[in-house]
């Protein structure tokens, strides 16, 4: 199947982007607006040996994390403009009055192994086969904690598109996703589907999910526009200043969902600490910031509950809207509520299991 197989989309005007912003490639890999660190040899072994020596009593929840679960009738009743975190970089939305599922990963691990990598810290609010007929499945990218092999081979019956990075629908076709269903998108490229236009935005990352093929595919943010309201959707990035163009461009958001969680000092470009997490929903002018990319999988050296402590405070101290909901807990996107400070149930706070990965070895 070749690229020509899949529906062209909305090419960018001249005056929509820089010539920093648009997605490039060198080859077959494709590059970030910056060249970035890349760690050698010994700083990978290095980092190795933290995951392999690091004491996960915290960094792994003591106990059950609080799920609401959810039923597929309860979702259809739902109204329109309502948003569930799932799990990890996993939202669904209804919006336009379909569902709208981000990164969804249903597996037990986030990993090409059933029996080594991160496990999840809970199930899912909802199994896949109770989930509604879906409008769509948005991707930021191809690593195992956001694109589950398993996860799109039971959606690809169930889901009318896959809105994907260039490169990451070409895998979908291999995997058996019709042509027909799939829509790949360079930065600034856009779908519009039932009202709603889907438009990739740059982000700060890198791709992969073997050492054969690191950068073959794109990495790409999402920013999603329907006539009642805007979303931003980040995938995995490092700080960049690819966040406030995004925001001159296509703000102000409603809501930003921003990865915070995974980060590291050893991994500096590819993840952000909570302060970028935070810099950045003020560049995109955004309302209200709901953090993502945690409370599911050990990923990084930090506490689990670590990235919802220092978001909350931080967020606190400049005065910005922040909504944690539980894991299942509907919000309401045009006014999400602020939600509880669920990770300090003393039952999560420790473990002593042992779950060796290398978020960013293995990406």
């Amino acid at each position: 199947m070749s690229a020509s197989d899949i529906p062209a989309q909305t090419a960018p005007s001249a005056s929509a982007t820089s010539n920093v912003s648009q997605s490039r490639r060198h080859g077959k890999r494709f590059l970030n607006s910056r060249v970035l660190t890349q760690p050698g040899l010994l700083q990978n072994l290095r980092i190795a040996w933290r995951f392999l020596t690091k004491d996960t009593a915290h960094t792994i929840p003591g106990g059950s994390i609080p799920v609401r679960e959810l039923s597929q009738s309860e979702l259809l009743q739902a109204p329109d403009n309502t948003l569930y975190r799932l799990g990890h970089s996993t939202l669904l939305m209804k919006i336009g009055g379909g569902f709208w599922l981000t990164d969804p990963v249903f597996s037990e691990r986030a990993s090409p192994f059933s029996w080594l990598g991160p496990q999840r810290f809970h199930q899912p609010p909802i199994s896949l086969q109770d989930l509604p007929q879906l409008r769509g499945v948005i991707l930021s990218h191809d690593h195992y904690d956001h694109l589950d092999h398993a996860t799109i081979l039971q959606l690809k019956d169930k889901t009318a598109f896959f809105l994907t990075p260039t490169g990451v629908g070409q895998r979908l076709i291999r995997w058996g996703v019709a042509p027909s269903q799939v829509r790949e998108h360079a930065w600034w490229d856009s779908s519009d589907i039932d009202s709603i236009r889907f438009v990739a935005t740059p982000a700060q990352h890198f791709s992969g999910r073997s050492v054969h093929d690191r950068d073959q595919t794109l990495w790409a943010s999402w920013s999603i526009i329907s006539p009642e309201l805007r979303i931003f959707f980040s995938g995995d990035s490092g700080y960049f200043s690819g966040f406030k163009e995004i925001g001159d461009k296509l703000g102000p958001f409603d809501l930003s969902l921003i990865e915070t969680g995974a980060y590291d000092p050893m991994w500096p470009d590819i993840h952000m600490q909570p302060e970028q997490s935070l810099q950045a929903h003020l560049d995109l002018r955004a309302r209200t910031m709901l953090p993502i990319h945690n409370g599911t999988f050990d990923l990084a050296m930090h506490h689990w509950y670590e990235p919802f402590e220092r978001i909350t405070q931080l967020a606190a101290r400049q005065g910005v809207r922040l909504s944690t909901p539980q894991m299942g807990e509907a919000v309401d996107i045009a006014e999400p509520q602020q939600g509880r400070r669920w990770w300090l149930f003393p039952s999560t706070r420790g473990s002593n299991r042992r779950s060796f990965w290398c978020h960013a070895c293995h990406e």
